[in-house]
């Protein structure tokens, strides 16, 4: 957004394109959210870069939903999700997460959370919530979640998306 002389603000178009490309140049983690399907009891759920903590006092964090995704009513349904934290092995973990419809957790082992939740097996960290607040923004759903239980599961580096891939740190 530019001011305006009068002090307002104006709207200026941004070309999707574009601000994918520059927005890619802040690296993120990947995470996958999954609980088990209340319809259903099998597990499912999908992966996202967009995670953060929020607060500490209550234990809050925070991740983005397409519309479009089909997987979230279905997480969102659950009693308890699990944000698992993917290391930079499990690059095949987030891209079958990712593909719709179909067994999402086909060949994933998995331990349940003190809640039920999947844990996947190899993630680096768990973090054990239930949804709070949703809030429409644009094209996605920011999700506010109350965290429960967490702990670290397993050492290694992070699974890190930038610039529209996949990567890991170089030492």
């Amino acid at each position: 957004m530019h001011g305006s002389p009068n002090g307002s603000a104006r709207v200026t178009d941004i070309d999707s394109a574009r601000f994918r490309s520059v927005l890619g140049r802040f690296a993120t983690g990947v995470v996958a959210i999954t609980a088990l399907d209340p319809a259903t009891g099998r597990p499912t759920g999908l992966a996202a870069n967009s995670f953060t903590s929020v607060s500490l006092e209550p234990p809050l964090v925070a991740f983005c939903v397409a519309h479009t995704s089909t997987t979230w009513p279905r997480l969102r349904d659950a009693d308890r999700l699990c944000v698992n934290i993917l290391g930079e092995p499990q690059l095949e973990v987030c891209k079958q997460l990712a593909v719709k419809g179909g067994d999402k957790f086909a060949d994933i082992e998995w331990t349940g959370s003190p809640g039920g939740s999947p844990v996947i097996e190899g993630a680096l960290a768990w973090i054990e919530c239930e949804v709070e607040n949703e809030y429409v923004a644009g094209d996605h759903v920011i999700v506010v979640a109350r965290v429960h239980h967490l702990d670290k599961h397993h050492e290694g580096d992070p699974l890190l998306f930038y610039k529209g891939t996949y990567g890991s740190f170089a030492s």
